[in-house]
């Protein structure tokens, strides 16, 4: 059966494992190179390379979940500021980690490239 993709923007694809050493400090990054999303001005696509870095306190983002639920922003129009935080936000809210920084960094438009960073906890 093939794969069907997501809702727009749907957070409820994103899973979580148990954190195999709640007890220590250590850093999670992703880099996602292949995100998509839509100017809402123009509905051109918009590519960015994504990077995630948390700390994890009792949970663990699965990777297949991270995809689906990146991948839910294909046809999403919503300028890079709002994506970043919408991302941020939700992975926040699902993880509750000890530390999150997330950083779009979208590709040349206009000849203009945007880099947009936000960070949860200390």
């Amino acid at each position: 059966m093939p794969l069907q993709p997501p809702g727009p923007h749907d957070s409820a694809v994103l899973d979580t494992f148990p954190n195999p050493c709640p007890e220590r400090d250590y850093e999670i990054e992703f880099d996602c190179p292949e995100f998509t999303c839509v100017c809402p001005k123009t509905g051109q696509p918009d590519f960015a390379t994504l990077r995630i870095r948390y700390v994890p306190d009792r949970l663990c983002v699965e990777l297949k979940s991270l995809k689906l639920y990146l991948w839910s922003f294909r046809n999403v129009g919503a300028f890079h500021e709002k994506v970043t935080n919408d991302i941020g936000g939700d992975l926040v809210r699902l993880l509750q980690p000890r530390r999150l920084e997330i950083v779009g960094d979208f590709r040349v438009r206009g000849g203009i490239t945007t880099k947009v960073t936000v960070r949860f906890g200390g």
